[in-house]
């Protein structure tokens, strides 16, 4: 005789609001923590993210931060789907370990990417960890291709540097709209239909961080969003983290990264981390030659007919986590 399990349901999407942060936390962590463990480093321990990075992701999202919930109305799983402009990823994503194998990763992939297409992003990605297979074959199932790395690279501070660059926290109203202007046609101009403006205003009216931006003969020449908010609950600013860049050659990117860290020594900062992506292979020589030391490796993949596409010049670097 067969015995009686209750129907596990799990009803969703829903919105998510600050108020879900505990709950997504608390997933957060015990979903991924599982993860390693699973993967075999057993004493990992995820700690819960700073409300203050959720508050910006969600921001971020708006209506694609996805919450499914259980019987008893807790939440069972999350997506937080980014859409700038034409470009479209999401995560983080977590399925809670009790309620895997069942269906529910299927579906809130599936109906971020729905959302995601309804918006008319022309890219949809996502990263995971490149040990973790079964993770890659799982979103090789709903569509996704693999393609190159993100490295996450740090390099540790240098006192007393110093690189004319500009800051746009520091610029008045007035001034800094048209900064982010003049950001947005350079980001266009290697990637049409990419925006990254909201990300910009939601950094600097959360204080998260700043916009580093640089100039060569009066015209804009690189721009990096970064972040100095301890990324973990409880954390030191330790590390600053370079989210997105648009330079327009490798000799003004290593400017770039010499004036984000000048600023974070600014900031009593340590070391700044940046996403490096290795479709971009001179940059990544670059920063090897420049001090930089690889520390995370995440494997990027798109969904099918809606893969990213290096510009024919310049590097831009957007980041596919919070």
């Amino acid at each position: 005789m067969r015995m009686w399990q209750p129907e596990h349901a799990a009803h969703g999407p829903q919105a998510v609001t600050e108020r879900d942060i505990p709950g997504l936390n608390r997933l957060f962590a015990d979903a991924f923590t599982d993860r390693y463990r699973r993967d075999g480093l057993v004493g990992v321990r995820v700690p819960f993210l700073h409300a203050a990075i959720w508050r910006y992701a969600i921001a971020d999202a708006g209506d694609g931060a996805m919450i499914w919930r259980d019987e008893q109305d807790k939440i069972v799983a999350f997506n937080v789907a980014h859409r700038s402009g034409t470009e479209g990823w999401m995560g983080p994503l977590a399925v809670r370990p009790d309620r895997q194998l069942g269906g529910l990763g299927k579906e809130i992939v599936l109906a971020a990417a729905e959302w995601l297409k309804q918006r008319g992003v022309t890219t949809l990605g996502l990263e995971t960890m490149p040990r973790t297979v079964d993770n890659i074959g799982f979103y090789s199932r709903l569509g996704f291709v693999p393609g190159h790395l993100t490295l996450t690279m740090t390099r540790e501070v240098q006192r007393g540097g110093r690189v004319a660059c500009e800051l746009l926290g520091a610029l008045d109203p007035r001034e800094r709209a048209g900064r982010v202007a003049e950001i947005g046609e350079l980001v266009r101009s290697f990637a049409p239909g990419y925006d990254f403006s909201r990300e910009i205003q939601l950094t600097l009216d959360m204080s998260l961080g700043n916009a580093v931006t640089l100039r060569h003969g009066g015209r804009l020449a690189a721009f990096a969003l970064c972040h100095s908010a301890p990324l973990a609950e409880g954390g030191t600013r330790d590390e600053l983290r370079v989210l997105k860049v648009a330079v327009r050659d490798l000799e003004t990117l290593r400017e770039l990264l010499d004036a984000v860290g000048a600023w974070a020594a600014t900031q009593s900062i340590r070391r700044v981390a940046v996403r490096c992506q290795t479709a971009y292979q001179d940059a990544y020589r670059a920063l090897i030659q420049g001090g930089f030391r690889v520390r995370w490796t995440d494997l990027r993949m798109t969904m099918t007919g809606y893969a990213e596409r290096a510009p024919a010049q310049g590097i831009l670097w957007s980041n596919w986590e919070i």
